[in-house]
């Protein structure tokens, strides 16, 4: 039988349709167009469906989850938000805030190094000087996708994961902290471990540093990420060895976060409206 209107066709097989549908589009342009519509956008149903068809979830997923819709772009959007974590375009994306000694480096990982590395993927690694060097990074969440209604409604917490390693015939001294901030730079939540301290003649291993942050109450809209790495050595020589590292936003469900870590790291948001508006 032939159908003269969209709306006439069984809501199992518009669901379906809207399966395939982008998520933004779905919100923006397709919500918005009649009441029917936007009911069966809204359902649980769609959302889980759109997480089975990605494969964020699996057929037996049985965690619960606070929000499908808010669920599924979390994960869609979970990557490593810093730009050239690893050196591969030397000191592209990066600001060298203190130089200190011979200054910051880039060097490749050799062969041994690269078996006792984590990640076979890294092929390079910054290097630090005697005295002071840090830099950092800014990522701009809302440019990476994550707009603020999505931030300001699931207040998701920041994963962040950095390697360290010191020379084996000198020591070094490493530090990173982890902030969100409001627009005005107040910050929401703050991640700080103690500083790292190598003595000499230390087996000169890779260390892994992780944590969370999670924001606090408050808006925190138009969010950045503030990353920055701090190491120090007293005397000549080269010092520490930074690896790969990475911040994400959590991709697990609202209520369920978990987070990891990045060098001297801060988040900047803003002010919220409400969920979905994501133009």
């Amino acid at each position: 039988m032939a159908v003269g209107n969209i709306n006439e066709l069984p809501e199992s097989i518009l669901l379906e349709l809207f399966t395939h549908i982008p998520a933004r589009q779905l919100l923006l342009r397709c919500r918005p167009v009649c009441s029917l519509w936007r009911d069966l956008i809204d359902l649980v149903t769609l959302w889980k469906r759109k997480c089975l068809r990605e494969g964020f979830i699996t057929e037996d997923w049985d965690q619960p989850v606070a929000d499908w819709k808010i669920f599924y772009f979390l994960r869609s959007l979970h990557r490593n938000l810093l730009h050239n974590p690893c050196a591969e375009e030397g000191f592209e994306f990066w600001s060298l805030d203190v130089n200190g000694g011979d200054e910051w480096k880039v060097e490749d990982l050799s062969g041994d190094q690269r078996k006792e590395f984590p990640n076979d993927q890294v092929k390079k690694y910054f290097v630090t000087s005697y005295y002071t060097c840090l830099k950092s990074q800014v990522v701009d969440l809302k440019a990476e996708g994550y707009w603020e209604e999505l931030m300001d409604t699931t207040r998701p917490d920041i994963e962040i994961k950095d390697w360290f390693a010191a020379r084996p015939d000198c020591g070094s001294k490493y530090q990173l902290c982890v902030q969100l901030l409001s627009s005005a730079h107040a910050p929401l939540g703050t991640f700080q471990p103690d500083p790292a301290t190598i003595q000499q003649k230390s087996d000169a291993k890779w260390r892994e540093v992780c944590g969370q942050t999670t924001a606090g109450p408050g808006p925190s809209t138009d969010p950045l990420i503030r990353g920055q790495r701090l190491a120090q050595q007293p005397s000549g020589g080269p010092a520490a060895r930074l690896g790969w590292w990475c911040a994400c936003v959590s991709r697990r469900p609202p209520n369920t976060l978990t987070c990891g870590a990045s060098q001297h790291c801060s988040l900047v948001s803003d002010s919220a409206k409400s969920f979905p508006d994501i133009s």
